[in-house]
């Protein structure tokens, strides 16, 4: 059903992203499915890396120890940004069509009041794509 399963990665946050990394790593081996990993970067300096090619080569480095972990074929996709907190959205959007992503799965916060005002990214990367989205929220 799915054949190429697209991640969004903060590499800032990685310790959030464990529990739904493993999930990926569960439906990629269920479908025999690629996982594409995409981050969006500052096009400055960051606390992760002094400039988006160096924030690739971390990407792919994450990518190639999950790919040790599950086994399933992986690659990177990275966009880099004026103002990625602005952008991710978008560009999400845009990986989805560049990588042929068929599902997306992307962890998430439990829902909040501010959510009302700020949708989360799932909720418009959802609406603004063919692709299945599959928020995966962190357990209570």
């Amino acid at each position: 059903m799915f054949k190429n399963i697209m991640v969004p990665v903060d590499l800032a946050h990685l310790e959030t992203l464990e529990p739904a990394l493993s999930v990926v790593a569960d439906m990629a081996k269920q479908y025999d499915a690629k996982i594409t990993y995409v981050g969006v970067t500052a096009n400055t300096p960051t606390s992760i890396a002094r400039t988006p090619q160096e924030y690739e080569q971390k990407l792919d480095a994450f990518a190639q120890d999950r790919h040790k972990v599950h086994g399933q074929p992986v690659s990177i996709k990275v966009y880099s940004s004026t103002d990625p907190v602005a952008n991710v959205d978008d560009l999400l959007v845009k990986a989805i069509d560049e990588t042929g992503a068929d599902l997306v799965m992307m962890a998430t916060h439990l829902p909040r009041h501010l959510d009302i005002v700020m949708p989360s990214h799932g909720g418009k990367v959802a609406t603004h794509t063919d692709a299945s989205v599959f928020l995966l929220r962190p357990s209570k």
